[in-house]
């Protein structure tokens, strides 16, 4: 860093040190001065104990108008922003006063369970991973005023307009994948939804949808707007005159201890796989979700006269969050993550998983009559937790990323004993790229219908994808659940390549009576434009694979065609964005991804694992698992919790993330013996005090 920059920012903070130092007194009266002179007019919110995530967010402005000041007034590098900045300790400046409690001092005391909201997982660096936290960098992000603006070309040169981009790169030419069926896209979305969720601005009646930018004088817009322009020639959107969507900035985050630096948005999930699409990240929320007894989740037995599984409980808080209703009498369903409704396939995951919860929790009861409801539902939660991670990296990724790959990353699961890779120096925390771009893969798999089979295997409907986003109501219909699961298992997903659905290109969030919705592709490059994402290529360099200079470079990594569309709307490939460039990669051998995202989601997965000191696999912790429950653990199968929790089906195949096949992926019937259970005898309690009931990790706070 300059030597103006040592010397003036060491005495901006060490005036609080000293006391009296004459040469920090003056520094840190210019310095104020010069923040009046600036106007700096962000009203933070008093210090509390907790944070919406608009309170949060004035925090994070008030942050990062500080550094942006800084920054203008003394010259600063890209280097000294991204890695000067953060070494200010600000708590040594008036800052503190505003510096949220839970990011500048907590203290950790080890317990069996997890906290909901990530708090305490690692007990050296308790934010890590934390919901609220910003996400992680694989590179510095590039922002066009390297503090906060949106990333342009290289050399300042503008790029092409989202929109442009979804429709000439990513256009529906409906090729289908050969094995993966829609079973994959919907556990994919489970976990995105297990991990990751920007904090933004929301409608402040449905919350449902960004505040209100396109249709509204520019004075008197939302600060975060950044909609999406569409050319007036578009050929969908100019039919019907629109013009603009609507699309607002994630919140500025605040890192641990308040530190400066460069605009990081803020997740407000935990990073770590912890369940809370089942169980919410916050306690009282979480307790809301539970009957109070048994251990068991609320449902809705709407199906009892006919002895089939309860649906999950009607949501009645806010009702159109998330959701649209045709009429005040109809309602979505409440689970513990916001976006159950989003579409229907995913709505059943949720059931399921809810479903399994009160299953594995029933019978510890009968196994523990002895047990009172806070053991029991800590106890299924940390069983059904355990089975999420083992499906994740047993089943999902091998299939996302390849043999190779995850051998490579170390995500390999034991097959036997202990796994000892913990590390406490890993954040665990979600990485930008993989959550504004990366992640994002499944979008080029979405189908344009989803279908409903009988239990006999065999094509009965079909519905548009578009008529069940938000409108999960089918589920209300007898055995219909199980009908969905069929098709998930046996319908074909859409090819990993370039080509997207118009359904959500045209289509997603389509409001009632109207022909058009908005377009995730174009969501998606963005999102990843606000987050300062470096380029595509950027990410490539950055997992040792080839740079191109060049247009002809591109061959080989991607389809001819596809080459020669983004030599007409890019000026450079160091331009293209890093979520339209992944999904266009070929994919790698035994993969359903390339190497760019290949490289991103398995470092992701990575650090999930090493960096999660509740992970299952983990043994000589209070919360550890015995090796007879962990090998339990280790027979859990997507196919075995659909069996289990369904009550129709009788035959599935044995992976049914994949199309069956007679010889590698047979159907097998559920009661055949082939899909074994986890017996949860292993957890019997015999008053030995292993099962002696202990609250969540605590956090105290000293100011």
């Amino acid at each position: 860093m300059s030597s103006i920059l040592n010397d003036n920012l060491y005495f901006f903070y060490i005036s609080e040190v000293t006391g009296g130092h004459t040469l920090a007194s003056h520094t840190m009266q210019l310095i104020m001065l010069m923040f009046k002179q600036e106007n700096i007019s962000v009203r933070v919110v008093d210090r509390k104990e907790r944070y919406q995530n608009e309170e949060l967010a004035t925090v994070g402005e008030l942050l990062l108008e500080v550094s942006r000041i800084l920054s203008r007034t003394y010259g600063l590098s890209v280097d000294e922003i991204e890695h000067g900045l953060p070494l200010i300790d600000t708590s040594k400046t008036l800052i503190r006063e505003a510096c949220p409690a839970f990011l500048s001092n907590v203290h950790c005391q080890p317990g069996k369970y997890r906290r909901y909201d990530g708090l305490c997982n690692n007990l050296k660096h308790p934010t890590w991973g934390a919901v609220q936290s910003t996400f992680a960098r694989l590179l510095k992000p590039v922002y066009s005023d390297a503090i906060s603006d949106p990333r342009v070309g290289a050399h300042g040169a503008s790029l092409p307009p989202p929109r442009i981009v979804s429709r000439t790169i990513h256009p529906d030419e409906g090729y289908h994948d050969h094995a993966a069926t829609i079973l994959l896209i919907s556990w994919g979305q489970f976990m995105d939804h297990d991990l990751t969720l920007t904090a933004t601005p929301l409608d402040p009646v449905t919350r449902n949808e960004p505040e209100e930018c396109c249709h509204r004088p520019h004075e008197s817009r939302n600060p975060y707007c950044l909609q999406i322009d569409i050319p007036h020639d578009d050929p969908f959107y100019g039919v019907y005159g629109v013009r603009c969507l609507d699309f607002v900035r994630g919140f500025p985050g605040v890192r641990a201890g308040c530190r400066l630096g460069s605009r990081n948005q803020f997740n407000i999930l935990s990073g770590i796989i912890d369940g809370n699409t089942v169980y919410g990240v916050e306690e009282n929320f979480a307790r809301s979700l539970r009957t109070g007894y048994g251990g068991l989740l609320r449902m809705n037995p709407v199906f009892a006269q006919y002895g089939l599984h309860d649906l999950l409980p009607l949501k009645l808080d806010i009702p159109d969050e998330g959701c649209t209703r045709p009429n005040k009498s109809m309602y979505c369903f409440d689970a513990g993550e916001i976006r159950v409704n989003e579409q229907l396939v995913l709505t059943c995951m949720h059931t399921l998983m809810a479903r399994e919860h009160n299953r594995v929790t029933a019978k510890l009861g009968e196994i523990n009559p002895h047990w009172d409801d806070e053991t029991l539902y800590q106890e299924g939660r940390r069983i059904v937790i355990a089975e999420i991670q083992h499906i994740t990296y047993n089943e999902f990724l091998p299939l996302v990323l390849g043999k190779e790959v995850m051998a490579k990353f170390g995500l390999l699961l034991q097959k036997e004993g202990f796994w000892d890779g913990y590390d406490a120096n890993v954040n665990p925390s979600v990485i930008a790229s993989f959550s504004a771009a990366a992640f994002r893969f499944g979008h080029s798999l979405l189908p344009t219908n989803v279908e409903r089979w009988s239990k006999a295997h065999k094509f009965i409907a079909s519905r548009r994808l578009r008529d069940l986003i938000r409108q999960p109501y089918d589920l209300y219909r007898a055995g219909v659940i199980d009908e969905y699961f069929m098709g998930m298992s046996n319908q074909v997903a859409q090819a990993m390549d370039d080509s997207v659905t118009q359904e959500v290109t045209n289509h997603l969030f389509r409001k009632p009576n109207q022909p058009f919705g908005v377009d995730l592709a174009a969501f998606n490059m963005q999102r990843g434009r606000e987050f300062g994402l470096p380029s595509y290529m950027e990410y490539r360099k950055y997992c040792g694979l080839p740079d191109a200079h060049g247009w002809d470079d591109l061959f080989g990594s991607m389809n001819n065609i596809t080459v020669k569309r983004y030599s007409q709307i890019y000026v450079h490939p160091g331009d293209i964005d890093l979520w339209s460039g992944g999904v266009s990669e070929r994919p790698l051998p035994g993969a359903m991804v390339g190497p760019t995202f290949a490289c991103i989601i398995a470092s992701q997965f990575s650090n999930t694992r090493r960096g999660d000191r509740f992970w299952y696999e983990l043994g000589g912790h209070p919360h550890s698992f015995s090796l007879e429950q962990l090998s339990e653990i280790r027979k859990a199968r997507l196919a075995r919790i659909v069996c289990d929790n369904t009550d129709l089906i009788d035959t599935i195949q044995l992976y049914p993330m994949v199309l069956p096949d007679h010889e590698i992926n047979p159907r097998v019937p559920c009661r055949s013996g082939v899909l074994l259970h986890v017996d949860l005898t292993k957890w019997a309690d015999y008053g030995g005090g292993q099962f002696s009931h202990q609250n969540p990790v605590h956090v105290s706070t000293s100011f």
